[in-house]
């Protein structure tokens, strides 16, 4: 068959389906930036749980993911240098609403959100360790709880379902998971990684790498021009543009060494309640 016409395959790039990814995201939907290889980008997006779930089961290359995600299957990864999604103080997305104030949740039930492994270890190690109370779980849909007329004691509640029930009426007391993470360690927290799948760099590693590269261009590119992407998703958010702008401002969108320490400690810490089975070494993706 003529080279020319061998189909290639494209690389499949998990999106996670969150405004704070848009900074990221933006440059490459709207064709700023370009992949340089033959096949280009497939878009899969979805919530962290359900890219965690298509990594794990290898119908991914490289996708953003839960950060507990990779700590649970690191043999099956490698982490794409100098990209997460996290925050070094309020994430403003990712957070505990509750009723009452979170010192009086022992034995309370917490409603959690289904799309996000990392957020859920995250606020159970705080109340546990860091605040002192022992509540339970039960998974659940808060946006349409809420509407029904229920009331739950307590949400924990991510993404663009946070942005919106941050401030409702019934949940005065609200614990910023980002804000409560740096108050009690000093550190940033990372909840996403770029993972890529170790299978997919065995047989495409020079198109995985390529599409690392440009997903950190991208983040450049971003970071660089966050009045415009603020402009562009605020008319279609319950959020102002200056709103919007604050909390892009607010997020982390690199790993460096403080980012990389968070991480490493949100991994200890795991790894002491049994969470994970033990703390990964964390292999980065070869660029070159």
């Amino acid at each position: 068959m003529n080279a020319s016409c061998t189909h290639v395959r494209p690389i499949k790039l998990g999106r996670i389906g969150y405004l704070n990814v848009l900074p990221l995201h933006y440059p490459l939907e709207q064709g700023i930036l370009t992949p340089e290889w033959a096949g280009g980008f497939e878009l899969i997006a979805g919530p962290p749980a359900e890219l965690n779930v298509l990594m794990d089961h290898g119908r991914l290359d490289l996708s953003g993911c839960s950060c507990i995600e990779y700590a649970r299957h690191p043999e099956k990864y490698f982490i794409v240098p100098d990209l997460a999604i996290g925050s070094r103080g309020p994430v403003q997305s990712v957070l505990l609403l509750c009723r009452t104030r979170p010192e009086d949740l022992d034995g309370t039930t917490i409603l959690a959100s289904a799309q996000s492994h990392t957020s859920a270890a995250l606020v159970d190690l705080l109340l546990r360790q860091h605040i002192g109370v022992t509540p339970r779980y039960e998974t659940g849909d808060a946006t349409a709880l809420l509407k029904s007329g229920q009331r739950p004691e307590a949400i924990l509640c991510i993404g663009d379902e946070a942005l919106n029930l941050r401030r409702h009426p019934d949940y005065p007391y609200r614990m910023d998971l980002g804000e409560a993470w740096r108050e009690w360690t000093g550190l940033p927290f990372i909840f996403g990684l770029w993972i890529a799948s170790r299978e997919a760099v065995r047989t495409r590693a020079a198109e995985v790498a390529a599409g690392a590269r440009l997903l950190i261009e991208a983040k450049k590119w971003g970071q660089a021009h966050l009045d415009r992407i603020s402009a562009v998703a605020a008319p279609s958010s319950i959020l102002t543009e200056a709103e919007m702008r604050s909390y892009f401002d607010g997020l982390v969108y690199d790993l460096g060494e403080e980012e990389l320490s968070g991480l490493r400690l949100f991994y200890e810490r795991l790894a002491g309640a049994g969470v994970i089975p033990a703390v990964p070494e964390l292999c980065f993706l070869p660029l070159d």
